[in-house]
């Protein structure tokens, strides 16, 4: 072969493999899009033949909702049904806070966790789960008193629903008399102006409710009060020790978190805590 051809040829080899290796990725991807177009058609009518009749049919329920004119009053009556029960479960939440313990756990919860000084340990959904586990702990007599005489009966159509919101109203009712001041109740009646109750069935539930959660606030700051104290005797010493060594530019918090944390632990704070706020509950 003449030396010319040789090195026309092995320089047309050296442009054009790296041209092919360059596109083989963009050549192998446009074969593979003809070959789907080719055989999509195929599958879609494959997929759109009808099925045979051996093969078993699966039936969904369709949901339908709609507004339409009412034209009984007994509808009318079930549409405010419905939408006062939605108003109900919407308030469920400030329903439980109200008119159980949960005031009085999270504050005092609360309370620990800002006089240790550890910020955001335990996280607000450690305490709330906490506080709410506890809750329905403390409201279990009365929770198991409403079920039995107040839903079980409703359920097997025994009583109405308007007797049974009243049987379910009592055990409440009596759980937070117990926790509520006078002088709370008090309150309420005079800046309502109505008349002085004689027995405390006379008390209606809308001022009962507010007496009961500024009792419990009250009682909840008064513990909140008695931890604050050790915690702040801890900041002192270790503030005047550090003032006493010299060392103004520290900030005593910083040297005082892990004392704290660990007198805390020492003295077991979690059950001392839990058994005070147990003891602070009027049950009996």
């Amino acid at each position: 072969m003449p030396l010319g051809s040789f090195v026309a040829s092995n320089s047309i080899r050296t442009v054009l493999l790296p041209l092919w290796e360059r596109h083989r990725i963009f050549v192998t991807s446009a074969a593979l899009a003809f070959a789907l177009l080719w055989i999509l058609p195929a599958i879609a009518g494959a997929q759109s033949s009808p099925a045979p009749p051996s093969a078993p049919s699966i039936s969904l329920p369709s949901v339908n909702i709609g507004v339409n004119q009412a034209n009984s009053p007994s509808q009318v009556v079930g549409a405010l049904q419905i939408l006062l029960l939605l108003t109900v479960l919407s308030l469920a939440p400030t329903l439980l806070v109200m008119v159980t313990s949960f005031t009085r756990i999270i504050c005092v919860l609360s309370f620990v966790r800002t006089a240790m000084g550890t910020q955001t340990v335990p996280p607000n959904q450690v305490l709330a789960g906490l506080a709410l586990l506890l809750t329905f702990f403390i409201m279990n007599p009365v929770i198991r008193d409403i079920n039995a005489n107040a839903v079980q009966p409703y359920l097997k159509h025994q009583i109405s629903q308007s007797v049974a919101l009243d049987k379910a109203a009592q055990p409440l009712r009596a759980f937070m008399f117990k926790q509520t001041r006078e002088k709370d109740i008090q309150l309420f009646y005079s800046i309502s102006k109505e008349p002085r109750p004689r027995t405390q069935a006379d008390v209606p539930t809308y001022l009962l409710v507010p007496a009961f959660t500024i009792s419990e606030l009250k009682t909840a700051f008064e513990i909140g009060f008695a931890i604050y104290i050790p915690f702040i005797v801890v900041d002192m010493v270790i503030a005047s020790i550090l003032l006493s060594m010299g060392m103004m530019m520290i900030p005593p918090i910083i040297i005082s978190l892990p004392f704290k944390i660990l007198i805390f632990i020492l003295v077991d704070g979690w059950d001392l805590v839990i058994s005070a706020l147990f003891q602070s509950f009027h049950t009996q």
